[in-house]
């Protein structure tokens, strides 16, 4: 049953995916965040707690100020919360050192950008295979031109775009360059994914294709996804929903997904 309580610290232990799973990918323990400006302070996130199983597709929702991007900055290990804790897959990201941070991250997270963040002097193929030369096995060049070029042309392929992959970012349209972001996102099978508002700067048919191949990708790959959106239509695709206002979850539920058609390149 949906859960609806504003101020209750203990959230974590009555979310009904905790009730439903154990196998939790990410755990969020009274996570906070407060910035300091002069003399003040603010304070986004107020003591967040929840857990999202392997594999779940979660939306988390809230208006512009809620703190959902900076909660999603936190997850992905780009901030450092003021106090708590998140957990990926096992390990305790908040006091890990920079170095150790930065490969977990490149082989634990993908992540899917409003604004794609393809590097414009690289090929599509060559935005899509970055990360895995940057974090494949030091060394194994056969591999990487062998495994990592062919992972690469084959998610190329399935978002569509087996005939663009020589293209540079400017010669391809929003809808093709965020196709682009989804392949690499995927380039190192992550675990989990994390999107920000990946539909935001599409029309409504590149923004539903969009959708399409992430609900496929996370199918075929079994990633745990994690969406964060202000649009209630693209949350009723997720499993779960989580919402946000004034830095606090306001309520937490599991739903039956929306049936959308995975596209197939």
């Amino acid at each position: 049953m949906p859960t609806d309580t504003p101020t209750s610290p203990d959230l974590s232990q009555d979310s009904p995916a905790d009730a439903l799973r154990s196998d939790s990918m990410i755990v969020v323990s009274d996570l906070r965040k407060s910035l300091r400006t002069g003399s003040s302070t603010i304070d986004i996130l107020k003591g967040i707690d929840f857990s999202i199983a392997r594999g779940e597709f979660a939306a988390i929702m809230g208006a512009s100020g809620s703190g959902k991007s900076t909660l999603l900055g936190l997850l992905a290990g780009l901030d450092n919360p003021t106090s708590g804790s998140v957990t990926l897959n096992g390990t305790a990201i908040s006091n890990l050192p920079e170095d150790k941070l930065a490969q977990l991250r490149g082989k634990t997270i993908g992540f899917v950008f409003q604004s794609y963040q393809l590097i414009p002097t690289l090929t599509a193929l060559e935005n899509v295979l970055l990360p895995y030369e940057l974090n494949g096995s030091p060394g194994a060049v056969d591999d990487s031109e062998t495994v990592g070029l062919a992972r690469a042309r084959q998610l190329l392929d399935s978002v569509g775009l087996s005939s663009r992959m020589d293209h540079y970012p400017v010669q391809l349209s929003g809808g093709e360059q965020q196709r682009v972001a989804l392949a690499r996102a995927f380039i190192l099978r992550p675990p989990i994914v994390l999107a920000d508002e990946p539909t935001g700067n599409l029309d409504t048919a590149n923004g539903s294709h969009i959708l399409d191949l992430l609900l496929h990708l996370n199918r075929v790959e079994g990633t745990t996804l994690v969406l964060v959106t202000h649009d209630p239509v693209l949350a009723t695709y997720a499993s779960r929903r989580i919402t946000l206002r004034d830095g606090l979850v306001v309520s937490d539920e599991v739903q039956e997904p929306a049936q959308h058609n995975p596209a197939v390149a």
